[in-house]
């Protein structure tokens, strides 16, 4: 068995190696790593071209995951990401074809851009665990994990995402342009000799999943627990937000202030844990009110302002012992 100072340099070097592909994004690739282990979902809102397929197609490489890619489109039926039952002739039977959202580790490009009717199939899967195709319910894989995209910019031939499924996601954020330096570096690589195509895989699944459980029994004090709710029942009270943040929402807080400690290499959680990863877990579930529009504020600042201004516990190291 593994101890705790092995699973940290286990995810310390899964970041590394996941870094050396996308360069100067290891916020990103920390805040990706913390959903995945924490058992969520991602959604990344930004603009094409910025690496989001390179970011979750390197992490399945490094961790020996089946990658499955699905570009939505408006014509893209449910049956196309479950699969389907097809007619054996010669042995007079139905077999089913296993669709792309049987992966590991699934993207799903453009999200917005395929029917509500597509975008339940994704949902199913997400929240459940299984999909079901006539009639059939089918067990996805242990490690299934979605990483869906949407542009921010276009909205012509979109369906905006239901408070519901984007309820699904554990988090959402974007990954932005990078900075001078690594652009330069970008520009350096020897063209087709992308660092993607020798990535090999240091860990496997068995370990992530491993990993998984040793998440979850990160300490979480009375007072972090207290702490968590203060921040969330301020989302239900504020005067701009007309929804605030369900109790899904926040037990998938407590889940990812557990995971993003242990990426810290500890075994408990404290303030800046919550502090970091708040708004990225929150934001994208509050509904604003008219208010808010004309006070041209936004969910995520919002959230960053309620974690400034919410009293914080007094840590003592010595009351977790």
């Amino acid at each position: 068995m593994n101890s705790d100072a092995e699973s940290h340099q286990m995810i310390s070097e899964l970041i590394d190696h996941v870094e050396t592909v996308v360069v100067g994004k290891r916020d990103v690739v920390k805040l990706m790593t913390t959903a995945m282990l924490a058992g969520g979902h991602l959604l990344i809102e930004d603009v094409p071209g910025v690496g989001k397929t390179v970011l979750v197609h390197a992490l399945a490489k490094s961790i020996g995951a089946d990658f499955k890619r699905i570009q939505f489109t408006p014509d893209l039926l449910p049956s196309d990401i479950t699969g389907l039952s097809i007619y054996n002739q010669k042995e007079a039977i139905f077999e089913f074809r296993p669709g792309p959202l049987m992966g590991n580790i699934v993207l799903a490009d453009e999200i917005n851009r395929t029917s509500p009717k597509t975008q339940s199939a994704l949902l199913e899967g997400m929240a459940e665990g299984h999909v079901t195709v006539d009639g059939v319910t089918r067990s996805l894989p242990e490690l299934f994990f979605v990483m869906a995209t949407q542009n921010p910019i276009e909205y012509e031939g979109t369906y905006a995402l239901p408070e519901a499924q984007l309820d699904r996601f554990l988090m959402k954020l974007s990954i932005g342009y990078p900075d001078r330096k690594d652009e330069l570096l970008l520009m350096d690589r020897a063209p087709g000799n992308h660092p993607l195509r020798d990535l090999q895989p240091i860990l496997s699944i068995d370990d992530v999943l491993f990993l998984r459980r040793k998440v979850s029994s990160v300490f979480v004090s009375d007072d972090m627990k207290n702490y968590l709710l203060d921040l969330v029942q301020a989302t239900r009270e504020h005067p701009l937000i007309t929804l605030g943040v369900s109790p899904r929402g926040t037990l998938g807080l407590l889940r990812a202030v557990q995971a993003y400690a242990f990426i810290e290499q500890r075994d408990f959680v404290i303030p800046d844990d919550v502090k970091k990863v708040a708004p990225y877990v929150l934001a994208h579930r509050l509904i604003l009110n008219q208010e808010a529009v004309f006070a041209h504020t936004d969910a995520f600042s919002l959230v960053q302002e309620m974690v400034r201004q919410i009293k914080v516990p007094v840590f003592v190291k010595e009351s977790l012992k």
